[in-house]
């Protein structure tokens, strides 16, 4: 792991102003981190409900065009990488919870038991697609012996 992060924004802002706060956030994280080989990220189909889907929509937007202005493309995965998928390559279990999926993260990661995410837990699911990513394309162990 080079990096995790994550930024919040406010129910307070408009649209327009937590946009820009992803666009800038994830401009910000690139040009400090690049060179990528790939981008990837969870697959997202509906939220829980209409102003929710158009939120998360909204933020791939502003985060496609900040990896563009770099050069990049979030890659669109065949077969996608849905939340489930995730959950089970990661941790074993298709229906874990976020702290299941941070404690699989640091087993996989070899980080220590104390190391610390975020509130919510955005950096460590992050994390977590990558890792399902890799295990799924064979470029890493599998899961009994990454964390056993």
């Amino acid at each position: 792991m080079v990096a995790a992060d994550s930024v919040a924004t406010s129910t307070d802002d408009t649209d327009a102003v937590r946009n820009y706060t992803v666009e800038t956030f994830v401009a910000q994280f690139v040009r400090q981190h690049r060179p990528f080989k790939l981008v990837v990220r969870e697959d997202f189909t509906s939220g829980r409900n209409k102003r929710a889907t158009q939120t998360i929509f909204s933020a791939w937007a502003a985060a496609d065009r900040a990896l563009a202005s770099y050069g990049y493309l979030a890659e669109d995965l065949k077969p996608a990488l849905t939340p489930t998928t995730v959950k089970k390559l990661v941790t074993g279990n298709g229906k874990a919870e976020k702290t299941e999926v941070a404690e699989a993260v640091r087993k996989w990661l070899r980080l220590s038991p104390d190391y610390k995410f975020r509130v919510g837990y955005d950096d460590s699911d992050a994390l977590a697609v990558c890792l399902a990513y890799l295990i799924r394309e064979n470029l890493i162990d599998d899961i009994a012996e990454a964390v056993a």
